[in-house]
């Protein structure tokens, strides 16, 4: 009875360790096939990663990178200004009212530092930036420096308006357009103001004033001179008043009142090209008995003509 069983035993022992064996080969395909496609996942994230991350850089490029300015005022009398890139500048101005603009040195440079003087007076400042790939920082901004004499030169109309204060009584102003002879203007007060008309075109001028002290101040500043525009009121028989109106740079709009009470405004540039606004004609109805027009005309430069007619029907 104990040698049976001990043969049972024995092929008990033998019957399973066959299907140990047989059973193995699949276990290791199917760790095989795991790492396998743990593999696979992996790359895809590690190809994915790259391409997102060669995307971000695209974008990054394609986003345009401008100058980066940094204009403080240390002084009273003077600005400090800082220009950084990381492309090079192919131009650095800056600018008072609108003046000839100033060159700052900055070929093939990535920085660039200067100092600009601050006029008496109140000035407008203009700072302009621009690297080798055409990305433009530009920088406005008024300054006001008080000096023993202040000079301001401001536009009014088809004029220009000098003003000049000091600490010390002024004693004389004289003014120039481009090079031509000095216009002497005699003050003997703590300030004035002048009217000077402007010639047509593009014109520099120079006011010089000096105080009893004998201490001078100059200013010179660009002026483009319009001139007004040409405005004729007539009537066509007894119907209708007529305007006629021309300028050379274009007519912008025109205003007319009736008897002071009915105005009416036309705004040529929502309707006419520049071209065809260089002369304009409208007729409009009179009403019975007495009219009185009061027609003003508009150019480009806001430069106006106004003329009034009384008309009985």
């Amino acid at each position: 009875m104990n040698q049976i069983l001990s043969v049972e035993d024995i092929s008990d022992k033998v019957k399973k360790r066959r299907q140990r064996m047989n059973s193995g080969p699949a276990e290791i395909n199917s760790v095989v096939r795991f790492f396998a496609i743990a593999i696979l996942v992996f790359g895809i994230f590690i190809i994915g990663s790259a391409c997102y991350g060669m995307y971000k850089e695209s974008q990054k490029e394609e986003i345009p990178i401008k100058p980066v300015m940094d204009v403080s005022q240390p002084t009273e009398k003077e600005i400090s200004l800082k220009i950084s890139h990381n492309k090079e500048l192919s131009s650095v101005t800056y600018s008072w009212n609108d003046e000839e603009a100033t060159q700052v040195p900055c070929q093939g440079q990535k920085q660039v530092e200067t100092s600009i003087e601050i006029p008496t007076g109140t000035n407008s400042l203009t700072i302009r930036a621009v690297d080798v790939a055409g990305q433009e920082t530009s920088f406005q901004r008024d300054y006001t420096r008080e000096g023993d004499i202040n000079i301001n030169i401001e536009a009014d109309g088809a004029n220009i308006k000098v003003t000049a204060e000091g600490k010390k009584q002024l004693s004389y102003m004289t003014y120039r357009w481009d090079e031509e002879e000095e216009t002497k203007v005699d003050i003997n007060d703590m300030s004035t103001e002048q009217v000077i008309e402007i010639p047509k075109g593009l014109h520099t001028l120079t006011v010089i004033v000096v105080d009893e002290s004998n201490t001078t101040e100059t200013k010179t500043q660009e002026v483009n001179g319009v001139t007004k525009p040409e405005l004729e009121i007539s009537t066509d028989g007894a119907d209708n008043f007529v305007i006629k109106a021309s300028d050379e740079q274009g007519i912008k709009k025109v205003e007319f009142v009736i008897n002071e009470e009915e105005t009416y405004l036309l705004n040529l540039e929502e309707v006419y090209e520049l071209e065809d606004r260089k002369e304009f004609e409208y007729a409009y109805p009179l009403h019975d008995g007495r009219n009185r027009l009061d027609v003003t005309v508009y150019n480009e430069s806001d430069v106006t003509e106004t003329k009034s007619v009384l008309v009985n029907k």
